[in-house]
């Protein structure tokens, strides 16, 4: 008969068929099939093709479609469309501006020696110098009790408010054009492209104009500035580059995915999170993060899996650490009060409020509570250990006890350090992060009493192995990314913590086979388990 499939296969199998599907859609994204007959009436041929002498003007306006006036702020004469350029200017703040008000940015590329405004050639597109966001909340000495210094707040009342978004000044704006002479066939224009693309005829020629785009990905929440009434003046970076055809393609679809999140109600300060994955990195590197990414996240379940299923069928807690099950459980809930703390994005946020409520699961069953409800009053009661349990705790005490001597004072050190050095919002923002650095600095130490135990059962048959395995892959990922990632060092030490201990997991088990032979605590022997299996087929 068939032979049952499970669950583990089908979740792999699905895997497969997401990635290949991922693959093809990125092949799709980034290549462009060319016009075949460059002499034929359906190719559209490019204007730069030419060589015709341009011009970049930029100009500031009150409304997107420059309606009441607009200021010139920047004019590049005899511009190259090769050539890769950087200027710094100074740009006036309208009073409006200065108000909490927008200002837009218009980016006109016409012929040199006209104005654009009567080029019929042009191709101009708009853009937002300013967004609005939350202003920083100031921070304070916990020990002087001192605040920073802050600029002054606007808000649209005036009134100085600071829990209303005000006006922020975007300093960076980052222009590219495709330089490449690519032949397009009219009956297969993508339609990402297909709206930045002016098109006029010349003759039976088909011709269209340069493809403008402007980068918002690279508009990063550390380069905004606060506007307030006295910021008559602010900088404006202008970056100029070149850019392909594949990877404009790319950007389109990054920039409309990270568009439709912001109106899904994701902050901007969710949004520059997604953007620093994309302009971070180059596409090789972002194209292995997310196969890496995607097998992290396949690990990640199977972890899961296992794990959810050996503590569900765990009744004894013999060999195994629960005060190393207490931590684990402490240690996740800090990290998710960290994250709800610095405002983290809800992709981050979610997973990890989901696994704070699995480890607590799991110290509810290692300690054996059970809860009984009287109406609406819960009543905790705690299971019985028998012998084997309590040499097990016997051993986990002790080495807790010899833990301690080194744990306390480190966090208490680190805890003192960052009181008297460190300025935060508030006290609960000191303890959360005190707690957090401990967790991430020490973390691993709290891993030792189960290898005391190990060492001291002489066993490790009562460990999930398969979960082991697969979060020891994720350890090793994690590891490789650590080295090319920029990251703090606090969470670099939480990245390489695991390894060591993980060496001596498999140094254990090689030094304590498991026996075949012997019972479990199920009643039935590891040589049993497949007879009993092939019976039931």
């Amino acid at each position: 008969m068939f032979q049952k499939t499970s669950l583990t296969t089908i979740i792999v199998g699905v895997f497969i068929v997401y990635v290949l599907h991922t693959c093809w859609v990125m092949y799709g994204i980034v290549y462009t099939k060319p016009c075949e007959k460059p002499r034929s009436d359906n190719c559209i041929s490019p204007y730069l093709a030419g060589k015709p002498r341009l011009q970049m003007s930029i100009y500031t306006a009150l409304k997107s479609n420059a309606e009441g006036g607009h200021t010139l702020i920047h004019r590049e004469e005899d511009f190259d469309v090769h050539t890769k350029f950087e200027r710094l200017i100074n740009v006036s703040l309208p009073k409006k501006t200065r108000q909490n008000g927008t200002l837009y940015g218009m980016v006109f590329v016409h012929q040199a020696g006209m104005s654009p405004w009567q080029d019929p050639r042009q191709v101009h597109l708009v853009t937002q110098l300013t967004t609005y966001m939350l202003p920083k909340p100031p921070e304070v000495s916990l020990i002087t009790g001192q605040e920073l210094p802050r600029q002054e707040q606007r808000t649209p009342g005036g009134d100085g408010e600071v829990d209303r978004p005000v006006s922020h000044w975007r300093s960076r704006l980052t222009l590219n054009i495709v330089a490449e002479n690519f032949l397009f066939d009219r009956e297969a224009i993508p339609s990402d492209v297909h709206r930045y693309m002016r098109v006029y005829q010349s003759g039976k020629k088909f011709v269209y104009l340069p493809l403008l785009f402007i980068d918002e990905l690279s508009n990063r929440v550390k380069d905004l500035v606060e506007i307030n009434s006295s910021s008559t003046e602010l900088p404006l970076t202008i970056s100029y580059d070149t850019i392909t055809l594949g990877k404009l393609r790319f950007w389109i679809h990054m920039q409309d995915a990270v568009y439709s999140l912001q109106q899904f109600g994701f902050t901007e300060k969710d949004a520059d999170e997604i953007k620093g994955i994309f302009v971070d990195t180059n596409l090789y590197f972002l194209a292995l993060t997310f196969f890496v990414a995607a097998f992290h996240l396949l690990f990640d379940f199977l972890a899961f899996k296992n794990d959810i299923s050996f503590w569900k069928q765990k009744k004894s807690m013999v060999g195994m650490s629960s005060k190393a099950v207490l931590w684990r459980c402490f240690s996740t809930l800090v990290i998710f009060l960290y994250l709800l703390d610095e405002q983290t994005s809800l992709l981050v946020l979610i997973p990890a409020g989901v696994g704070s409520l699995i480890e607590v699961w799991k110290v509810k069953k290692a300690f054996k509570i059970y809860i009984f409800w009287k109406g609406l009053t819960p009543t905790f009661m705690f299971g019985k250990s028998d012998e084997s349990e309590r040499r097990t705790e016997e051993y986990d005490s002790l080495a807790m006890k010899y833990l301690s001597y080194v744990l306390y004072p480190l966090c208490l050190g680190g805890a003192i350090y960052a009181l008297v050095f460190v300025k935060y919002k508030s006290w609960y923002s000191w303890l959360i992060n005190s707690l957090v650095n401990g967790v991430y600095a020490f973390g691993f130490l709290f891993m030792l009493p189960q290898l005391f135990v190990n060492y001291k059962l002489k066993s490790v048959a009562h460990l999930p192995w398969k979960a082991f395995m697969y979060k020891a892959f994720n350890t090793f990922i994690d590891d490789v990314f650590a080295f090319i990632i920029t990251m703090p060092t606090s969470h670099r030490l939480a990245c390489f913590r695991d390894d060591a201990v993980f060496i001596i997991y498999l140094y254990q088990r090689w030094l304590y086979p498991v026996d075949k032979t012997r019972v479990n605590e199920y009643g039935v022997s590891y040589d049993e388990e497949p007879k009993r299996k092939s019976h039931k087929e």
